[in-house]
C-alpha cells in the first residue's frame, strides 16, 4: 500500500480497534504507521462474518475508507498542467475515498475536456469521442488502449454519457475511478509535461547555437 502522507509504497505496521456492530456489519478503526515517515493513518473498516459450507467463518471486508489524513493519496498535478484541466482531476482525487461514483464523474468530465480542447474532438458523447481518438490514432498505442479501457470498464453502452452530462453520476465498477485517474495522469504527462520539457531543451539548445554563431534549431 502507499502511505497517504509521504506517498511511498510501504509495508506498514498496523493494528485494529473495534468500535461496534450495527445492521451494516461490524466496524473497526485500522491504524497504520509508515516506517518511513513515522506518521499514522486511520481507516474506517466495515466487515461481516460469513459462514462457509464447512461451518467455518470468514471475515469479509465490505468497505474501507481513509479518514485521516484527508487528501488525494496521489502525487501533485504537474505545474505544466493548466488549472482548467487540473481542477476536476484534483476534486476527483479528493472525493475518491468517499464516493467513487462522484470521482469517476469528475474524471470523465476532465477526460472529455482534454479530448475536446487538446485533440479537437467534438462528438455527441464521450464514448464516440474516445472512438474517434482511437480511429485516428491521435495518441500513442498505450494511451489509446488506456482510454479505451475507460469506456469498456465504465460500460458506456449501458450508461451512455452524453456531451451535456459527461459529469453524470452512474454506477462504477471496482477500480474504475482509480483507473480513470491513472489515465488522466498519463495524458497530463504526454500532452502537457513532455512538450514543455522538449520546449525548454530546444530553447537551451538554441541559446548554445546562437552563442556559437550557428542558426537556431527549427
Amino acid at each position: 500500500m502507499k502511505c497517504p502522507h509521504c506517498l511511498v509504497e510501504i509495508y506498514p505496521n498496523s493494528k485494529r480497534v473495534g468500535i461496534g456492530t450495527d445492521k451494516d456489519g461490524s466496524w473497526y478503526i485500522e491504524v497504520t504507521q509508515c516506517p518511513g515517515c513515522n506518521k499514522n493513518s486511520y481507516y474506517l473498516v466495515c466487515y461481516e462474518l460469513r459462514t462457509n459450507p464447512g461451518g467455518t467463518s470468514k471475515e469479509v471486508t465490505k468497505s474501507t475508507n481513509l479518514i485521516y489524513p484527508k487528501g488525494t493519496n496521489r502525487y501533485p498535478v504537474p505545474l505544466e498542467v493548466p488549472a482548467d484541466f487540473s481542477k476536476d482531476y484534483i476534486q476527483s482525487c479528493l472525493v475518491l475515498s468517499d464516493s467513487p461514483m462522484a470521482s469517476a464523474a469528475l474524471s470523465r468530465r476532465c477526460l472529455q475536456h482534454i479530448l475536446r480542447d487538446k485533440l479537437k474532438i467534438k462528438k455527441s458523447d464521450l464514448a464516440k469521442e474516445i472512438q474517434e481518438v482511437i480511429d485516428n490514432a491521435l495518441l500513442p498505442a498505450d494511451l489509446l488502449e488506456s482510454i479505451d479501457a475507460i469506456r469498456n470498464i465504465g460500460n458506456f453502452a449501458a450508461h451512455p454519457i452524453k456531451s451535456q452530462s459527461s459529469g453524470e453520476i452512474v454506477d462504477v465498477e471496482p477500480g474504475e475511478a482509480e483507473w480513470n485517474l491513472d489515465v488522466l495522469e498519463m495524458l497530463f504527462d504526454y500532452l502537457f509535461v513532455r512538450p514543455e520539457i522538449v520546449k525548454k531543451k530546444k530553447l537551451a539548445l538554441n541559446a548554445k547555437l546562437s552563442d556559437a554563431g550557428k542558426p537556431n534549431m527549427k
